[in-house]
């Protein structure tokens, strides 16, 4: 078993990490580097579940269950929010019909 403070670790270096990559990126480069990002929280989602399903299976209680449950509710909102905002930009470049 893997000890919490190495799992607290990890998440604050990849916190501070993926800030300080994001914040270099130029905003023409955002929406293409949205549209992999939504794929790659397409991955989280299984990952939520996977976790989720571990936690229940094990017995681990009933808080980790909730937090589990969060963090696919969290992933999916990040999914169909970061496919409508891509949509939406997209239909920017698109030619009016007259």
């Amino acid at each position: 078993m893997i000890h919490p403070l190495i799992l607290i670790a990890v998440f604050l270096v990849s916190a501070v990490l993926g800030y300080f990559i994001i914040r270099t990126v130029p905003s023409l480069l955002h929406t293409p580097l949205m549209s992999g990002m939504n794929a790659l929280s397409g991955v989280t989602i299984v990952g939520a579940i996977v976790a989720t399903g571990v936690a229940f299976l094990a017995g681990d209680g009933l808080l980790a269950q909730l937090a589990g449950g969060l963090a696919i509710v969290l992933a999916a909102v990040n999914v169909f929010g970061g496919f409508g905002v891509t949509h939406r930009m997209l239909k920017m470049f698109d030619k009016k019909k007259k």
